[in-house]
């Protein structure tokens, strides 16, 4: 299952796109416009991002490049229009870019891109943003990720990623850093929002406080990483 964003101001688009994707098994949120999608960016990275050219406060090419220059760019990004030209579509896959969709999309065209999208993920992460230079402080009782996530963890370790140091030292070989980036990131976010529940006695609008999430999107991240409430504290 992959986290997708589809960014498209007709709400006919962004439905149609969310059904056939959803029975694909992927967990879709939706942005009617690039502020929307500027909100979701900052506190998640989805798998991949499904980007409409053409919208009425900053078009998709605009949001590409503003997320390049921020280095936010770190996902597989396909564009779609129905109506840009062809100079449009090399300016966009000049700026990152892996794909361009023409509306209306076919259904085995979209599923082609999508799957082709999601398998180079992984590489189009920017070297910029490569574990070393995550943010990641290994320190006495020091965590700090800017990471992907978009936002500052906590102060405290994650327990998990502990070990039996009773320093609070955080060992570089402790962390999942031979994994994949994907599967690597989801370790820690597990840990980290696994380590908050327990400290918050499973209190979700104080784990909501302490993260920077809106409640609804804590929701869904939890359910996403698999993790059960009734299992790290009160529901």
């Amino acid at each position: 299952m992959a986290n997708i964003l589809v960014v498209d101001d007709e709400i006919g688009i962004r439905e149609l796109l969310s059904e056939i994707l959803g029975d694909e098994g992927h967990l879709v949120h939706v942005a009617e416009n690039a502020a929307q999608a500027r909100i979701f960016r900052q506190t998640d990275t989805p798998d991949l991002v499904l980007l409409d050219i053409w919208m009425p406060d900053t078009d998709g090419v605009t949001l590409l490049k503003e997320w390049a220059s921020v280095g936010a760019l770190t996902m597989p990004v396909i564009m779609m229009s129905g109506h840009a030209t062809i100079d449009t579509a090399v300016e966009a896959t000049r700026i990152g870019a892996i794909d361009f969709l023409e509306k209306p999309i076919a259904l085995q065209k979209l599923l082609r891109a999508v799957q082709k999208g999601l398998e180079r993920g992984i590489s189009t992460v920017r070297p910029m943003l490569a574990p070393k230079s995550l943010g990641l402080m290994y320190g006495a009782g020091m965590v700090e990720a800017a990471g992907e996530t978009g936002h500052p963890l906590s102060s405290s370790p994650p327990l998990s990623l502990l070990g039996d140091h009773p320093s609070g030292v955080l060992q570089r070989n402790e962390m999942p850093l031979d994994l994949p980036l994907r599967e690597a990131r989801d370790a820690f976010e597990r840990a980290y929002f696994e380590y908050h529940l327990s400290q918050e006695n499973g209190s979700m609008t104080r784990v909501a406080e302490k993260t920077g999430l809106e409640r609804t999107h804590l929701y869904r991240k939890l359910k996403q990483l698999g993790i059960e409430l009734n299992k790290t504290g009160r529901k």
